[in-house]
C-alpha cells in the first residue's frame, strides 16, 4: 500500500476515513480505489462501530478521477477499461451498502466521481462555498459508474439536471435537491459531524443496521415481497435482546445500555 492515499483515525465506535492526496485535490487513481474499497470492507468487519465519517485532507474534498490516470488507460483496451470501471463501482457500491450510517464532510469541492462519493453516503455536511459538480458532460465523459447512486439519492428528474449541465452546485441547492443535509461555516465542519454523530449514538446499532437495510432494499421491492421482508425486520427486532432493552429503558425512563 503506498503510504499517504488514506487516513483512518477515531475510536470504536466512530472512525474517520480521510483521503489524503491533497497535492492531486484527493483525485481517484487505481490504487486509491484499491485501497479505498479495501478499507471499507474492513472497516464494515469492525463489530463495535457505530458511524463512519469520510473526510479529506487540504481545500478539496475531491476531484473525481485524475486525468493523468485516466489519460493512460487508452493503451489498455476495452477489456481492461471495463474491469477499471467495474473497480471503481466497486467502491462506490461498497460506501452505499456500508452497514452503519456515513457523514461526508465536504469542503471546497466534490466533483465527478467525487461527487458519487458525496451521494452514496447517509448524510452530507458541506461547508459555506463548497461546491459539488456532476462535470463529466463538459470534459466528454458520463456519469456512468456513478448514476445509480446518484439517481437513488435525488431522483432521476433532478438527476437530468445536474448530469446533462454539470453544472457546479451550491451548498443551498444541494439542500433544495436533497444532496445535502446541512451547509455550515468551515470552521463548523467539525461540530455539525459531531452533531450528527452524537445523535446516531442514541439509535440501537443493531436497529440502526437493520434500517439502513431498509432504505437499500424496500424501494425496489414489490408489495407482496415487501410485507415478508419487512414483517421478519421488526418481528426479529422486537424479539432481540436490543429491542427488548430499547422498550424496556423507554417504561423505565432510563438511557439504554448502549448509551450507558
Amino acid at each position: 500500500m503506498k503510504p499517504g492515499y488514506l487516513k483512518i483515525s477515531g475510536d470504536a465506535e466512530v472512525r474517520r476515513l480521510t483521503l489524503a492526496r491533497p497535492d492531486v485535490r484527493n483525485a481517484f487513481d487505481a490504487e486509491l480505489i484499491t485501497q479505498m474499497t479495501s478499507a471499507l470492507r474492513e472497516l464494515a468487519a469492525e463489530p463495535n462501530l457505530r458511524t463512519l465519517v469520510i473526510a479529506a485532507e487540504g481545500q478539496t474534498f475531491c476531484a473525481g478521477a485524475d486525468f493523468h490516470w485516466m489519460g493512460g488507460l487508452k493503451k489498455a483496451g476495452l477489456n481492461a477499461n471495463i474491469e477499471d470501471s467495474r473497480r471503481l463501482f466497486d467502491l462506490f457500491l461498497a460506501l452505499y451498502s456500508f452497514p452503519c450510517p456515513t457523514i461526508a464532510r465536504v469542503q471546497g469541492g466534490a466533483f465527478g466521481g467525487g461527487a458519487g462519493l458525496v451521494a452514496c453516503c447517509d448524510f452530507v455536511v458541506m461547508a459555506e462555498g463548497a461546491v459539488i459538480s456532476f462535470s463529466e458532460v463538459k470534459i466528454g465523459l458520463v456519469p456512468a459508474m456513478i448514476s445509480p447512486f446518484v439517481i437513488r439519492k435525488i431522483g432521476e428528474g433532478r438527476a437530468r439536471e445536474v448530469f446533462l449541465t454539470g453544472t457546479q452546485i451550491s451548498g443551498q441547492r444541494a439542500l433544495e435537491i436533497g444532496l445535502a443535509n446541512r451547509v455550515v461555516p468551515a470552521a463548523a465542519l467539525d461540530a455539525a459531524v459531531e452533531e450528527y454523530t452524537d445523535a446516531l449514538s442514541r439509535g440501537g446499532p443493531q436497529a440502526l443496521r437493520v434500517t439502513k437495510q431498509l432504505l437499500r432494499e424496500v424501494p425496489g421491492m414489490p408489495l407482496d415481497k415487501a410485507e415478508e421482508f419487512t414483517s421478519r425486520g421488526i418481528a426479529e427486532q422486537r424479539m432481540s435482546d436490543e429491542g427488548q432493552e430499547g422498550m424496556a429503558a423507554f417504561l423505565e425512563k432510563r438511557k439504554p445500555n448502549w448509551m450507558s
